[in-house]
């Protein structure tokens, strides 16, 4: 006979929105169970190994740095760079709230919870034309979202004391359950003996994630328009099926957007995967030259990161093979080299100050020499013909010519031949709009030629897309509830984060200003929370 467990709220999901929601429950004098399939370790999700960017409006931090910022202004490029049309209502609804609220219910909510933000904002996702972010405001988590994790953990724990919290790892929801059309609670499976337990509540609120740990559900939402790759690389939560979507469907529930997704163009396989298919994405050196499977530079437009991540897939997934090459330099790779995420980024992850000073500085060759120690995707070599050889070891071809990737080099270095004055060639163009804003310029080389004396030994990595989050998922109106197919709330049920697409069913729309991730799992949780402790 199942164990039954009853509470006022039941949270499915202990990532961050989850966690939010159920703090934010916890702290209005509700009981919350909360369940997780993953271990009690690994409770925060995807954001216990996240970086930590997040997309802020109108900060203290952006006034100190001089910078105008304001909703108007954000809501302007997050609609136009996201392609939202007129029939988005509610990703749009979800848009405008994110922008009018992120400072108050974000930013000065972290701060008054005890995180603290990096002393700089950063500038991603420009937009090709300049149609995305207009200015900075990507703004860092000091000690990364891990710290932003564990902070909610321990905030949930608090508030959860004297037995208001039932706190259920390793258990796997396998059915909902309603009586009268209204949501009651969740069947769920020990993973650990295989016990069932009836989760009884008038409350169900949805925080699993998004669909992007499953290579089945990515391929089959994948939009037939765009071009996809004979193979990828999960940086998603591996148990970020879709599952519980599909549940919801059959509900009544709508499913929105759920071809347009977060994905990155430059991943490699994890040297110590945590699961099957693992890659760590990196945050491309700007400086690199993105070359095709030949060592050929892909063109015309070269590729260049921190402008457009859904183009820079699209032509990444175009390619005739599903990785690319990405061609550097030590010089280059001390300064710009970088993986996403708290597991490479200990200085910031673990609050090292000095430390992180010391690397932006002088070059992180710690990490450079990790890579080039534990990766097989991370080539290193004296000279252009030997990483020639390398590279075609690696792939099991002789695709990369070493007379092609000479002459490769060759041709961008020639762009420095007679002065910089005279410089014609868009990477090195956009390289340095980049310098213009400080906080960049820390991590973006002076346009140099790839052979300068003394830049080397030459460095190939060996790159192909890694999925990462949906942006689309269970359609929900400003108050987080699920609705059905004629827009109306299904009684009890409530979806927040990823597995809402951060508000909406698709906040984003086809892009992300990046960094609004985070902030939508908390201001949907905390909707969630106002909604269901008002009894609306």
């Amino acid at each position: 006979m199942a164990t039954t467990v009853e509470s006022d709220v039941l949270v499915i999901g202990g990532g961050l929105a989850g966690l939010v929601t159920a703090y934010e429950c916890l702290q209005a004098g509700k009981r919350v169970t909360l369940v997780e399939r993953d271990t009690r370790e690994r409770l925060g999700g995807l954001a216990l190994w996240a970086f930590g960017g997040m997309a802020l409006v109108d900060t203290p931090l952006q006034r100190r740095m001089k910078l105008q910022d304001s909703p108007e202004i954000a809501l302007r490029d997050w609609i136009r760079f996201g392609e939202l049309g007129p029939q988005d209502e509610l990703p749009r609804q979800w848009a405008s709230y994110y922008v009018q609220h992120s400072r108050a219910q974000v930013y000065d909510w972290l701060i008054e919870k005890g995180l603290k933000f990096m002393p700089a904002v950063n500038w991603v996702e420009r937009g090709l034309q300049g149609e995305g972010n207009t200015l900075p405001r990507y703004h860092i988590v000091w000690g990364t979202s891990r710290r932003l994790a564990t902070r909610m953990i321990e905030l949930v724990l608090e508030a959860g004391s004297g037995g208001k919290l039932t706190l259920l790892t390793e258990h796997r929801v396998t059915a909902l359950e309603s009586s009268a059309g209204q949501v009651s609670g969740a069947v769920a499976v020990n993973e650990a003996n295989g016990a069932e337990v009836r989760l009884s509540a008038p409350v169900v609120v949805l925080a699993m994630g998004g669909i992007n740990g499953s290579h089945e559900e990515t391929r089959a939402n994948w939009p037939q328009d765009r071009p996809m790759p004979a193979t990828m690389l999960n940086g998603a939560h591996p148990f970020a099926d879709g599952k519980l979507h599909h549940l919801v469907a059959g509900l009544g529930g709508q499913i929105t957007h759920a071809g347009e997704m977060w994905n990155y163009a430059a991943g490699f396989p994890h040297p110590f995967p945590h699961f099957e298919g693992h890659g760590l994405s990196t945050i491309p050196c700007k400086s690199a030259l993105w070359l095709n499977h030949r060592g050929e530079r892909i063109g015309p437009e070269p590729l260049v990161t921190g402008f457009d991540t859904h183009t820079l897939c699209q032509r990444v997934a175009a390619q005739e093979k599903p990785y690319t090459w990405h061609l550097l330099n030590w010089r280059i790779a001390a300064k710009e080299f970088a993986i996403s995420g708290a597991e490479h980024n200990q200085r910031i992850r673990d609050m090292q100050f000095p430390a992180f000073l010391k690397e932006t500085l002088f070059g992180n060759h710690r990490l450079v020499k990790q890579m080039a120690a534990e990766s097989k995707h991370f080539l290193v070599d004296d000279t252009l013909a030997g990483l020639a050889a390398k590279m075609n070891a690696l792939a099991g071809t002789d695709d990369v010519k070493p007379e092609v990737l000479q002459a490769t080099a060759d041709a961008f270095d020639a762009n420095f031949a007679l002065g910089a004055k005279v410089v014609n060639d868009d990477q090195i163009r956009r390289i340095e709009h980049a310098r213009h804003w400080g906080p960049d310029k820390l991590r973006t080389c002076k346009p140099a030629p790839l052979q300068k004396p003394g830049s080397g030994p030459f460095i190939a990595i060996q790159m192909q897309l890694i999925t990462r989050k949906s942006l689309g998922g269970l359609q929900t109106d400003l108050q987080s509830r699920v609705l059905d197919a004629a827009g109306q709330p299904l009684g009890g049920l409530y979806c927040v984060g990823e597995a809402a697409g951060f508000g909406g069913g698709g906040a984003s729309g086809k892009r992300s200003l990046e960094g609004t991730f985070l902030p939508g799992c908390i201001l949907t949780g905390r909707a969630a929370a106002r909604s269901i402790v008002a009894g609306r």
